[in-house]
This record gives structure tokens, sequence and C-alpha cells, in this order.
């Protein structure tokens, strides 16, 4: 398969790396000096793309994706208000898009984990919610994609939270999110249910950008040849 990625950080560098040792073909690494590789001509090269950049650059690089007939896999995050355009473009256009806010096996798993406790607290109201995610410090948006993730599947399982909020609140129908920024950190998510009588706390805590990146390529294998709107749901079959 060959890929182009667009975003050469460090997650695109850990997905080279892994992509490599499966023996997929790299034919363009795009960072913001080699924007010219986005143009239609060169984008056609690749069977599909995985695109890691920022929120300002993810809308514009997934439609360009689009232009040149590549599926796209996106892992940015901090852009969600556009996606509703962007499901609507890659339908009229036929095109293929899978995002996930993390792509790490592992925290797919815990997503569903997240779903079934607050199944089961949501006749609980004598436990309160909050959430806790850590990151490095270059991580550009608090809080975490995934933190949101989690927080939007509490809110449709709990009635008495209405909303998340990015801080620490008294309010009793505002579930907390508390993002702190401490290098190295690669991702931990916690979320807890607090009583006066006990807690119960879950945690997913990342060991290394490694599982990112590997969930990240097998996005881009399942997703190569398709067409249509996919999560890691789909990958995973969960």
């Amino acid at each position: 398969m060959k890929i182009a990625l667009i975003g050469y950080g460090k997650m695109g560098k850990a997905i080279e790396a892994i992509a490599i040792a499966k023996g997929h073909e790299i034919v363009h690494r795009i960072d913001m000096n080699s924007t010219h590789l986005l143009e239609k001509a060169e984008l056609s090269k690749a069977d599909v793309a995985i695109e890691f950049t920022t929120p300002e650059t993810a809308y514009g690089n997934i439609i360009k994706c689009f232009e040149a007939n590549v599926p796209v896999v996106c892992g940015t995050t901090g852009w969600l208000e556009k996606l509703p355009e962007i499901k609507a473009q890659c339908l009229e256009k036929h095109q293929g898009f899978l995002y996930a806010s993390n792509f790490s096996v592992g925290v797919n798993i815990f997503f569903e984990i997240n779903k079934r406790l607050a199944e089961l607290m949501a006749s609980q109201p004598q436990y309160d919610i909050k959430m806790e995610e850590i990151h490095h410090t270059q991580k550009k948006d608090a809080p975490s994609g995934t933190a949101i993730s989690l927080a939007e599947q509490i809110l449709e399982k709990v009635s008495r939270k209405t909303g998340w909020v990015n801080e620490a609140s008294s309010k009793a129908e505002a579930l907390s999110i508390l993002s702190r920024r401490i290098d190295p950190a690669p991702g931990t998510h916690s979320i807890t249910y607090t009583s006066e009588i006990d807690d119960i706390t879950i945690t997913h805590t990342a060991h290394s950008r490694e599982g990112f990146a590997a969930g990240a390529v097998i996005a881009a294998e399942w997703l190569d040849g398709k067409k249509g709107i996919f999560t890691m749901k789909d990958v995973l079959n969960l």
C-alpha cells in the first residue's frame, strides 16, 4: 500500500516506522515546508492518506484528499465543528473518510467500557462524575479529542449531566474535565464516579505513541479501497 503522510511530526514519524515495518511504502512526507505535495497530481500517487496536522489545516487537507480521490484517515483533533461539513463532502464526492479522536486499540476498547459504565451509573444520582486528561506540553488542544469523545459518551447516557466544561465546576449538571500538560506523558484519561461512600475510577494510560500510530496504520489498511464514512468501531468490529 502506498501512503501519503500529511503531517510529519512525532506522530507522522511513528506511523512511518510502523508502516514501513509492515511492508508499506511512504510516497509523500508532507509538512509545512512541502505543501506543494498536496496538489492533486502528487496526492493521487497514494492509495491512502494519513492526516495528523493541526486544527487550522486539517479541513483543507482532507478536502484536497477528496479532490485527489484518495481515502483519508484523520487523527487531528480540535477542528470538529467542521466535521459535519467534511462528512457531507465525503458523501457528495463518493470518497472514503475515517476519523478517530484516538486510534489506539486499547483506547477504543476503553470507549466501550466507558459507555457501559455510564449506562450503569445513569440511575445512581448519588455519584458525581469528573474527568482528567494528561498529555505532553506540545499538545495544542485542551481538552483532548479523546477526552471530548469520552465526555460525549457519558452525556448520552447520564441525563443529570447536561454538558462538559474544561475546568473544575461546582455545578451539579456540569461534567468537569481537568486538563494537565506534563512532559513526556503521551496520554492518560481517567473518569471517576464519586459519592460519599465510595469512588469508582476507570483509567487508560498510554506508554508511548506506538499504540496510536499502529492503530492509524491498521485503519489505513482497512480503509484502502472503501467509500463512505467510518470510525474505529468499524475497523475493530466493536
